[in-house]
């Protein structure tokens, strides 16, 4: 910045840097307010979807809790449809899943719990789907699958559920009578702090299969 002798001059600098710079202070102006604008109508817009989401998923829990299948996988959809950027999409297909499970229809409750994994950068939600993804493909008796999906993990992000996943892993050994293996995966979530309260009995089980 040049230093002025007199004020004359320094103002007569000013009108000059003005009148060679002022189209591109005003659009930069402009741009500003546009740009401050546009990113509080985002929040606004983002606030009012994140309400009416929350809306829908409590409707969603009502539906669940009165047993009414149909409204839950209409309310789920809706979710999924209009609110995939959000964690309650996810939540919808888990809830749909839910129903599908209990519809007897475990090829659809699985499709339903790999795209609520896939949606969601949330790690707990993903690890809420892929454990019952594995519970379904228990009932499904698709053994090896299961063991997959487990081998699949991410070991960085396990923390809280290295436990249930050991246990389902036991229980998937068991299923194909792999005994060994299973009391090894057992005794890891055991020692993984697992709170199964049938995980103790479930090693005693197998003690008394030996026998």
């Amino acid at each position: 910045m040049e230093i002025y002798d007199t004020e004359e001059e320094q103002v007569e600098a000013l009108k000059g840097w003005w009148k060679e710079n002022k189209s591109s202070v005003i659009s930069g102006t402009i741009a500003s307010i546009v740009i401050m604008g546009g990113w509080n109508f985002w929040e606004s817009y983002q606030k009012d979807k994140m309400q009416q989401a929350s809306g829908i998923y409590e409707k969603l829990l009502k539906a669940d809790v009165a047993d009414k299948d149909e409204s839950v996988e209409k309310l789920a959809g809706k979710l999924s449809v209009n609110f995939s950027a959000t964690a309650y999409s996810a939540y919808g297909l888990l809830f749909e899943a839910k129903d599908k499970v209990e519809q007897k229809d475990l090829k659809g409750a699985q499709a339903l719990l790999s795209q609520a994994m896939s949606i969601t950068d949330d790690m707990t939600i993903q690890h809420i789907a892929r454990t019952r993804l594995i519970r379904v493909l228990l009932a499904d008796k698709t053994y090896e699958q299961g063991l997959q999906v487990i081998a699949g993990v991410d070991q960085a992000t396990i923390e809280g559920f290295e436990g249930i996943y050991e246990e389902l892993k036991g229980d998937l050994y068991v299923a194909m009578a792999r005994i060994g293996e299973a009391r090894t995966a057992y005794q890891a979530a055991l020692k993984a702090g697992a709170s199964s309260p049938l995980l103790q009995f479930k090693l005693d089980d197998l003690s008394l299969a030996e026998g």
